[in-house]
């Protein structure tokens, strides 16, 4: 899968990819902001790992955000099942270099009018911790709605915090 908007694309990650998402993706930064399973330090094995999990999932759900010479960042979807199974919930992040100029925004965009034309969903949902007002803004500008807090709802680097849930909804 490629998409392109602008001079950055959201496409299928590949091996050769593995040394820029590393050098990227071994932020504290990033981590502080992203789920456990995200290791820190991130290593160019935990590099590798992952861009052979998001080339053996079926279908496709986890994309490079990237320039045409490397990859910036990660976004992707986690399709829920059972009683969820019209849900997806999002996940994204980008290399600190890459902060603040809408990229994120419109990578999301273009993810989620992906989603919602190759995926039966009904809603799309992000959940941000709450020390996190820049993924907030991202999802706000690229249309989702904030829903509401989840009071003590993660527990990471040994804080209980707070976390926001917003979503999109497919008309």
């Amino acid at each position: 899968m490629k998409i392109d908007f602008g001079e950055w694309q959201i496409r299928s990650l590949h091996p050769a990819d593995a040394p820029s998402l590393a050098k990227y993706a071994n932020n504290r930064k990033i981590w502080i902001n992203i789920w456990d399973r995200f290791p820190h330090p991130y290593t160019l094995q935990d590099a590798e790992n992952w861009i052979q999990e998001a080339m053996e999932s079926k279908p496709e759900t986890i994309f490079a955000v990237a320039s045409d010479t490397e990859v910036i960042g990660n976004i992707g979807l986690e399709l829920k099942q059972d009683v969820q199974r019209r849900s997806a919930e999002v996940g994204y992040w980008l290399g600190e270099p890459f902060w603040g100029q809408g990229i994120a925004t419109r990578a999301l965009k273009m993810l989620t009018e992906y989603a919602f034309a190759e995926f039966d969903l009904a809603r799309i949902y992000a959940e941000v911790f709450e020390w996190n007002p820049a993924s907030c803004r991202v999802l706000e500008k690229a249309g989702f709605e904030y829903e509401g807090r989840m009071r003590k709802g993660a527990t990471k680097d040994g804080q209980t915090i707070d976390m926001f849930l917003y979503s999109l909804t497919r008309d």
